[in-house]
């Protein structure tokens, strides 16, 4: 059998009865102060159901969390290099990629992605693709893995984008209320098919503030959240008109799609990615932003109660250690490094990491090479 070393990360269970409320444990999971109060409409755990927390919208003035998740430590030993695929393999039911250094770099397909898309397939392994990126929805990045020449289904899918509007939809979110978009078209057709209003997107990247003497910028009031992402076309109009909703209105959630330092939008070098916009909405506000995409388990929890699927049955594997290695460990799933993106094996190595896979390889094609030594 494979072998597994310890995990350093959350070992989540919901109890959704529990007498004792606590914010600090779920504010945690989901990237929120410890002190951060909502002064009206606030989301609270209802119920659960295959550890995925359903919520309600609650307009009293009480800020109250069941406490729905435990947290267990324990000593992870160092990563082990990748010796066995076959073995991996086995051992699961379902791997869930990431996208950006894993399957691709830019628009530029990773060498030996298909054939080894294709043998996982062939082993009946259910494939599921994970990307923090919220520039496109899943049908546009459906789009894009058709273009690469792969056969994978929308339903297969699942961007930091649609976990911005699925979460909406989790807390029964008021529909008679607007969500301003920092972000990309991806964000704006995820809201727009789960029925919420939004403004904001790419049609503010243009605009600009005339400063002169008493000038005051207006907002609307009715806005309800302000959901943060990848933009391109981020400015300080953006950034004053999402500050205003989130300090003035009453109740308005801070949602960011996540906190990525850098994203691949060449395969020449690194960008700057959507933490640094999500760095800038946190800055003027001195709040912190409740995350959707990895390493909160937002995802993993609707993956599992989507698909039916067990935690300890699903290999994840990405090439960031603080997102998507941690996004596995906090599921409580089996972890695997590959080094074709962000991360590099001196980095992996380096005493000042913490975060150990349980595997790493090169690139997810040495699924096709590294098989059980022969005696």
């Amino acid at each position: 059998m494979l072998s597994r070393t310890t995990a350093i990360a959350a070992s989540l269970s919901v109890s959704a009865g529990s007498a004792n409320p606590s914010k600090s444990n779920y504010s945690r999971l989901l990237g929120l102060n410890n002190n951060l109060s909502y002064t009206a409409s606030n989301p609270v755990i209802v119920s659960s159901n295959s550890n995925f927390a359903s919520f309600a919208w609650n307009t009293s003035n009480n800020s109250n969390y069941t406490k729905s998740r435990m947290e267990r430590f324990t000593t992870r030993a160092s990563a082990q290099p990748l010796t066995n695929a076959d073995e991996l393999i086995d051992s699961v039911q379902t791997f869930i990629f990431d996208c950006d250094g894993v399957i691709w770099k830019g628009d530029k397909l990773i060498d030996g992605v298909p054939e080894t898309l294709d043998l996982l397939r062939s082993k009946g392994k259910r494939l599921v693709f994970v990307t923090n990126n919220s520039t496109k929805s899943r049908k546009q990045y459906g789009k894009k893995f058709e273009t690469l020449g792969l056969n994978v289904n929308e339903e297969e899918i699942f961007a930091s984008s649609f976990a911005a509007a699925a979460y909406l939809k989790s807390i029964n979110f008021p529909k008679d209320k607007k969500v301003y978009v920092i972000g990309e078209e991806g964000i704006l057709k995820e809201l727009e098919l789960a029925g919420f209003q939004y403004l904001g997107g790419p049609e503010d990247g243009g605009k600009k503030i005339d400063l002169k003497p008493g000038f005051l910028m207006e907002h609307d009031e009715n806005v309800g959240a302000v959901v943060v992402g990848f933009d391109r076309n981020f400015n300080y109009y953006k950034i004053q008109y999402g500050t205003l909703c989130i300090r003035e209105n009453p109740g308005c959630l801070f949602i960011a799609t996540n906190r990525d330092a850098v994203t691949h939008l060449t395969d020449a070098q690194e960008w700057a990615g959507g933490g640094s916009m999500v760095g800038a909405i946190r800055g003027s506000t001195q709040r912190e932003p409740l995350v959707v995409g990895k390493p909160s388990t937002f995802m993993m929890d609707y993956l599992a109660n989507e698909f039916g699927i067990l935690k300890s049955q699903i290999c994840m594997v990405g090439d960031r250690l603080d997102t998507d290695i941690l996004f596995g460990q906090n599921g409580g799933c089996k972890t695997l490094l590959v080094l074709s993106g962000v991360t590099t094996l001196s980095v992996l190595q380096s005493p000042n990491n913490s975060i150990q896979p349980d595997f790493y390889t090169n690139k997810i094609s040495d699924f096709l090479s590294l098989k059980a030594t022969t005696v």
